[in-house]
């Protein structure tokens, strides 16, 4: 609604970064919305709606138990907490009033130790968790995480996401098997991740989702796994979790964007190549410009277009090009994570036909400037 950009003085937005939080992460399907919009106008047993909703996407997942928080952050740190306070009801009402006698440590690969618009750190502390790192910064073995375990471990925690270290890793399924040797918990996010039962199905005990990503649902998070830790989870309502609840519309909303993400063929990345291939001619028609197609660093079936800068040719460097673009009306957004090395990409998931042209004529602008 242009009614609503006027009101507040908002500029359109251009989304080709991706599923960023910082952009309001997705768009979900009108009958998503028509769900969320029944939620807020109904009243419900909130207990009862959050264990017949988990229950129902646990059935659909098949899972042990599921239950929808706030977001994936929320799920990292109410996870955390679950897996310290293990059901004890003092622990519960005083995780950080004081320090208790039970493990508390959380060993996570040290190259998975990111910032993804907050610290990993901050939320394990959150859910009254130490984080203690294993091997280094551009390695991690299953033998180097096992050596990091200690009689203080309370579980391991493995990051799934393009933000972290991807050479010399050990996989969720190596992980799994040093947590069961040590008879503790895997939690994994993989909040922007797309299949919603490996990491179960590779032997995670927990397993993290943002509810607006890959599946398009509200802004949520998803927390699935074994049944006991899952229900744990769910006491932080009552600790922790109390402080990041999430609403009856989002619950009802992610678990009816669930059922729809199951349903739908999903945008391969051949499609995305597909999508932008004018757009990269277009680009490479431009001075100083050189762009082709380049796949996710993670391992997801994403195609995007990376855009390489040759500054003295093109007039403006990277860094330079991007501020310009977000600066813009509307606001193009693209993936920066490179612009000092002189590359961006365009990710074209939520980027329209009609989009596209808008970012390939905002870049021919900035060789007028």
């Amino acid at each position: 609604m242009s009614s609503i950009l006027e009101k507040y003085n908002l500029k359109q937005v251009i989304n080709a970064s991706g599923r960023m939080t910082a952009l309001g992460v997705s768009t979900p399907l009108p009958e998503v919305v028509e769900t969320v919009n029944f939620g807020i106008n109904s009243y419900f047993e909130m207990k009862d709606l959050v264990n017949k909703t988990g229950e129902y996407i646990a059935r659909l997942l098949d899972v042990e138990n599921a239950v929808v928080v706030s977001c994936a952050s929320a799920g990292i740190s109410q996870s955390v907490a679950a897996v310290i306070v293990r059901g004890d009801a003092y622990r519960l009402e005083n995780l950080h009033a004081h320090a208790h006698d039970v493990p508390s440590e959380i060993v996570m690969p040290k190259g998975h130790n990111v910032n993804f618009g907050a610290p990993v750190g901050t939320m394990v502390n959150l859910g009254g968790g130490k984080l203690v790192e294993a091997g280094w910064a551009n390695e991690c073995s299953a033998a180097q995480l096992a050596a990091a375990i200690n009689p203080n471990t309370a579980a391991i925690l493995y990051i799934k996401s393009h933000h972290c270290v991807q050479k010399s890793m050990l996989t969720v399924a190596d992980a799994a098997e040093v947590a069961k040797a040590h008879d503790l918990p895997l939690i994994v996010d993989a909040a922007a991740e797309e299949d919603l039962r490996l990491y179960y199905q590779q032997g995670a005990d927990l397993v993290i989702y943002s509810g607006a990503k890959a599946i398009e649902g509200p802004t949520s998070g998803l927390v699935l796994g074994k049944h006991q830790y899952v229900e744990w989870v769910k006491q932080q309502s009552m600790g922790i979790g109390r402080a990041m609840k999430v609403g009856k519309e989002g619950i009802l909303g992610l678990t009816h964007a669930i059922e729809l993400y199951l349903e739908r063929e999903q945008e391969t990345g051949a499609a995305m190549v597909d999508k932008m291939s004018a757009f990269i001619d277009g680009l490479n028609a431009l001075q100083g410009i050189t762009s082709r197609v380049v796949w996710d660093s993670a391992g997801r079936d994403i195609a995007r277009a990376e855009v390489n800068f040759d500054a003295n040719a093109f007039g403006m460097n990277a860094k330079d090009a991007v501020a310009k673009l977000q600066n813009g009306n509307p606001a193009v957004y693209c993936r920066a994570y490179k612009a000092n090395e002189g590359t961006i990409e365009f990710d074209v998931r939520s980027v329209s036909k009609e989009e596209l042209e808008q970012i390939l004529a905002a870049m021919t602008k900035l060789t007028q400037e």
